[in-house]
């Protein structure tokens, strides 16, 4: 074994060990936290400067993926006109494991003046960040895992799960759904898997009348180019006919009639439903179409290759 992989077993496992620290001494303040940032009328505005800040852009994008508005500032930039961002609807979330950079100072006496709540996040109870703070999120003080005792990794591994920890706690509490987080998820692989059928479905459904001859039927299926027709009377789905139900029905197959060859009261899947879930219905099923109904009223048509091209497997 590598010198490299014990160092990085090493502080994979200080990390971890700090981790379950944090998690038998969560902030006595943390209930209290997600209650002022649930019912706030504004946005959390998240700040801090050097690695605090790269963990504060982070912790600021899961609150607004997850249905708490959320915004960060970099302090530098406030204390030259980005000040204005910051409302009194809003509170300001603060990162600084010592609590005591200067860059922060212009925001903290910001809101201080202003009443707007303060929540500081540091491993220093005592420190100037949260001496001035309204609510408090103290993280354990641990060694840092770079072994020098400088480097920010336990620290900002702490930050970046309390901030998680935050941001799951308001989820729960707004009962976030998949389809919320979808909504705000609108691309990538992500934004596939949260698409609905109707997005993804072909809206020109190959359809046939229960007395339509089954010659003419097969050109109808052909045309539609998906091996499926609809059969539907009074436009109500009254059945389908699939490659196996031609199969299934080959003696005197062209003397029949599209209501005598459908299979009746097929699977169908409602244009709201989860594109995902369409997927799973199909391999489950182990088919390869779906016929679209809104109700009783076929709207389209579901192939699994649609699926595919957009990325929800």
């Amino acid at each position: 074994m590598s010198d490299a992989t014990d160092t990085g077993r090493e502080v994979l496992q200080t990390e971890a060990a700090a981790l379950s620290v944090l998690a038998d001494n969560l902030p006595p303040d943390f209930d209290a936290v997600v209650d002022l940032i649930a019912t706030l009328p504004g946005r959390v505005i998240v700040t801090g400067i050097g690695k605090s800040g790269h963990i504060a852009r982070k912790i600021a994008a899961t609150l607004a993926s997850t249905g708490t508005p959320a915004l960060f500032v970099h302090p530098a930039e406030a204390s030259h006109g980005d000040m204005g961002m910051i409302s009194g609807d809003d509170a300001v979330l603060m990162l600084s494991n010592s609590g005591e950079a200067v860059e922060l100072r212009d925001i903290i006496e910001h809101t201080r003046r202003f009443g707007v709540p303060l929540i500081g996040l540091s491993s220093r109870p005592l420190s100037t960040l949260m001496r001035a703070a309204d609510h408090h999120l103290t993280i354990p003080a641990l060694p840092e895992a770079c072994g020098i005792g400088m480097v920010p990794t336990t620290s900002t591994t702490l930050t970046l799960a309390l901030g998680d920890a935050l941001a799951v706690a308001l989820l729960r509490r707004r009962k976030f759904r998949p389809e919320d987080f979808g909504v705000f998820h609108p691309g990538g692989k992500l934004g596939a898997q949260m698409a609905r059928v109707e997005k993804l479905m072909h809206t020109k459904v190959p359809t046939v009348s229960p007395d339509t001859p089954m010659p003419d039927a097969l050109l109808t299926m052909t045309a539609g180019g998906f091996g499926i027709g609809a059969v539907v009377a009074d436009g109500v789905l009254r059945g389908i006919i699939t490659d196996g139900d031609l199969r299934r029905n080959m003696a005197n197959l062209m003397d029949r009639t599209a209501g005598d060859v459908a299979t009746r009261d097929p699977l169908t899947v409602p244009p709201d439903m989860l594109a995902a879930k369409a997927l799973a219905i199909l391999n489950e099923r182990k088919i390869s179409v779906l016929i679209v109904c809104d109700g009783d009223v076929p709207v389209g048509i579901l192939h699994i290759h649609d699926l595919l091209r957009a990325g929800v497997a």
